[in-house]
């Protein structure tokens, strides 16, 4: 049964690697498998009651621990940097430095009007390195967002008392698709970020 349970992910993943990544690169799969999994077990911490951990850090000494990583910017967002940086590598590798900056000055233009070219290239060069900066902000910020969130909904819902044992298992419940959900977006996003860097436009 567990055998069959990892097959199923590896395939879902290889299977979403085929449909979304357009280039050859025998990274991709792995590393899309990686994030899926190590993402999903980090989100799947803030099933764990959120008073039994940081309890037990208080006793140890540790005044204030987080429980759920993914509810830390620091953690997202060097996640979604290091993406950043491996696109940039690929780009690199596959384009050569010339075409990273082709693709991001001259994209848009056909080579018939270069008079155009030389008056917009500043102007595309701008929205694009916008664009290409916003790619790793909004994909680090994303998956803190949605999962500091839950965090805050299940703290307040224990704020209740004994009573809130139904609401507590209803919001468990829902927040089992939340968190599988956030894994797939980040590893989704990751794959297609990754495959614009390989393909020729």
């Amino acid at each position: 049964k567990l055998q069959n349970a990892i097959e199923s992910i590896v395939e879902f993943v290889d299977t979403s690697v085929r449909e979304s990544f357009h280039g050859k690169n025998p990274m991709i799969a792995p590393l899309a498998l990686t994030i899926f999994v190590w993402i999903f077990f980090m989100n799947l911490m803030d099933l764990i009651p959120v008073d039994w951990i940081p309890g037990l850090a208080t006793l140890a000494g540790i005044p204030y621990m987080k429980i759920v990583p993914s509810t830390d910017p620091n953690i997202t967002m060097s996640m979604s940097i290091s993406v950043f940086f491996l696109m940039l590598f690929f780009w690199i590798k596959v384009k050569g430095v010339s075409g990273l900056f082709s693709d991001l000055a001259m994209h848009p233009f056909s080579s018939k009007n270069p008079v155009a070219k030389v008056l917009l290239i500043p102007v595309n060069l701008l929205l694009e390195t916008v664009s290409l900066l916003a790619k790793p902000v909004s994909l680090g910020l994303r998956l803190f967002g949605n999962m500091y969130a839950g965090e805050l909904i299940f703290i307040l819902i224990a704020m209740i008392g004994w009573a809130q044992l139904p609401l507590h298992f209803g919001w468990a419940v829902l927040h089992i698709l939340v968190i599988t959900l956030q894994a797939y977006i980040f590893m989704t996003l990751t794959i297609v970020y990754l495959s614009s860097v390989h393909e020729e436009h």
